[in-house]
């Protein structure tokens, strides 16, 4: 089998439909939830890609404040150095801007939650899993900070005109994500009732983002999990070229 390992910062994301999609593509996931205590590897042998997931730690906290991020942290560096497929999704999109050398900081246009859209930039046409997407594709927000610098180097691939760095690539298949493409309705539900300051920046209630957001479930999964399957495609090609995940 082809193995991802799925990093879980918090209970709080999992990987919901996202997770279903890859396993759909033929993937076998190891998830390694911290919340749970669930140890992450020294490194990435033995896994052919990597799947890191969102939480409420900000990716500005230090290490006494967020003990759990500094494995994440690390294995990231190792994605990026050796350009293994990765996925990094909100906090972790943030983690691997740091990682790779760019940084992040608080969000001044304040937070940004519910369903939106991105645009596609040019670059994005060529790239093998962005290519595929229409123009300006439904997505899901919900974060606090944002990704103010991209690493040197990345490739900016979708934007918006409150936060420019929505999607971006690492080399050649390290990939971050500041929107979500995983939560179903019922996580949605949970995050906003669990979030009024990201509520309230938001102009509506509970009851209109969760409204919203459920609307545009049918297109998220039109567009995404295709997505998904193209990403696994990256990992098995991974798998299949005999590479060691570690770079070794």
């Amino acid at each position: 089998m082809t193995r991802l390992l799925v990093v879980v910062p918090s209970d709080t994301d999992p990987p919901t439909r996202l997770g279903q999609w890859l396993r759909d593509a033929g993937l076998e996931l190891d998830e390694r939830r911290l919340s749970a205590g669930d140890p992450l590897p020294e490194d990435l042998t033995g896994h052919h890609g990597v799947l890191v997931l969102g939480g409420p730690q900000s990716s500005l906290d230090d290490d006494t404040v967020s003990p759990e991020l500094v494995g994440v942290r690390h294995l990231l560096g190792q994605a990026v150095a050796a350009d293994v497929p990765t996925l990094a999704i909100c906090l972790g999109a943030q983690l691997l801007a740091q990682v790779g050398g760019g940084s992040t900081r608080a969000g001044e246009d304040g937070p940004e939650v519910g369903a939106t859209l991105v645009a596609k930039r040019d670059a994005a046409d060529a790239d093998p899993l962005f290519g595929p997407l229409p123009l300006s594709p439904d997505v899901l927000q919900w974060h606090h900070d944002e990704v103010d610098r991209l690493p040197p180097g990345a490739t900016l691939l979708a934007s918006n005109p409150r936060y420019p760095h929505q999607a971006f690539r690492v080399g050649r298949q390290v990939y971050g994500l500041q929107f979500h493409i995983e939560p179903d309705e019922a996580l949605i539900r949970r995050w906003a009732e669990s979030d009024p300051v990201g509520v309230g920046a938001s102009g509506t209630d509970v009851d209109t983002i969760c409204a919203r957001a459920a609307a545009v479930q049918p297109d998220l999964a039109e567009v995404w999990a295709p997505f998904a399957a193209r990403f696994a495609d990256l990992v098995r090609a991974r798998a299949r070229s005999g590479q060691p995940a570690s770079g070794a």
